[in-house]
């Protein structure tokens, strides 16, 4: 498997670690505890700490964002384009990737910290439109 295919299954791995701990271990403790139900956590409604917003908020954004990583490494396995730039970049994005969910997740809203995940959400962006130019360059068809 090429390195884009494992960054692919890391970056699920973590959109699914971050609903697990980030969403699902705040639910479970309040549902556990008495203290809400099962029924107490509607979609379309706000609710929760801001700790719990911002953690539906940074699994919203890996669910967004994957797809279109998706996309990218698939096109770079299916036109046989294996460099150690694609490699890098990959690697890059997880890395960015892990970065802007953990800085959403674990600290306030200030416009520091919302800059900080920003650099990380464009680092990801430039490692996907460089991987792209990379299918272009030595795709094959």
């Amino acid at each position: 498997m090429t390195v884009p295919l494992w960054v692919l299954l890391g970056f699920a791995l973590w959109t699914i670690a971050v609903l697990m701990v980030g969403i699902g271990m705040r639910r479970w403790t309040l549902i556990l505890t008495g203290n809400a139900q099962i029924k107490d956590f509607p979609g379309d409604t706000p609710h929760g700490s801001p700790a719990y917003r911002r953690a539906v908020r940074a699994h919203a954004n890996c669910v967004e964002n994957l797809p279109v990583y998706g996309a990218v490494s698939v096109a770079l396995f299916a036109s046989h384009v294996t460099s150690p730039t694609a490699d890098v970049l990959a690697i890059a994005l997880l890395i960015a990737r892990v970065g802007q969910s953990v800085v959403h997740m674990a600290f306030d809203e200030t416009n520091t910290t919302v800059l900080i995940r920003f650099s990380f959400f464009f680092a990801q962006l430039l490692a996907m439109l460089w991987m792209a130019v990379e299918v272009i360059r030595l795709g094959q068809v």
